[in-house]
């Protein structure tokens, strides 16, 4: 259980750290792409945390991002609702004889169809909330729209990768 909990605390850091030092720097295709990968943080949480855990860590996970990057509530906002989904999902996905105990969902332990499905719609409602917030009007829908989702593909792929590049510590695990 602590151990857990403190590789949960350092995924945390290492996350947000990565984000504000490196990845909100970057301009790839004029802004058009911009990355959020401290959500891999939220997405990689026990499946088993109580509803109450999952929305109170979401809110501490954006609003952390939200002292950082100077958005008062945006990604605070985003990552609620994103928690919020995910506790619909999770049911949804779940299999017919349910989650193992303890289990994360990650691509080595659940596959990558089921990875694809869990964490891109997630990823992409994510993007969708938090540029849309960011704008508060619709009249430049398709615009904003192609923005999330180029953002949304980009930061999916990024979790992809996180996700092959640890998978070796997980196999060794088990």
């Amino acid at each position: 259980m602590i151990v857990t909990v403190l590789a949960n605390i350092l995924r945390f850091a290492v996350l947000i750290l990565l984000q504000v030092l490196v990845l909100d720097h970057l301009d790839v295709l004029n802004g058009y792409m911009v990355p959020y990968l401290y959500v891999l943080f939220l997405l990689m949480l026990p499946i088993e945390m109580p509803a109450w855990a999952q929305l109170a860590i979401g809110a501490v996970t954006g609003l952390t991002m939200d002292m950082f990057s100077s958005t008062p509530g945006m990604h605070m906002s985003a990552c609620v609702v994103m928690m919020y989904a995910r506790l619909y999902l999770l049911r949804l996905l779940a299999p017919r004889e349910g989650y193992e105990f303890g289990v994360r969902p990650t691509v080595p332990r659940m596959g990558i169809a089921w990875y694809v499905t869990y964490a891109g719609l997630l990823i992409l409602l994510h993007h969708l909330w938090l540029f849309f917030i960011e704008l508060l009007r619709f009249d430049g829908f398709f615009g904003t729209f192609f923005r999330a989702l180029l953002s949304a593909a980009f930061t999916f792929g990024l979790c992809l990768l996180a996700q092959f590049l640890t998978s070796g510590q997980e196999r060794a695990r088990r």
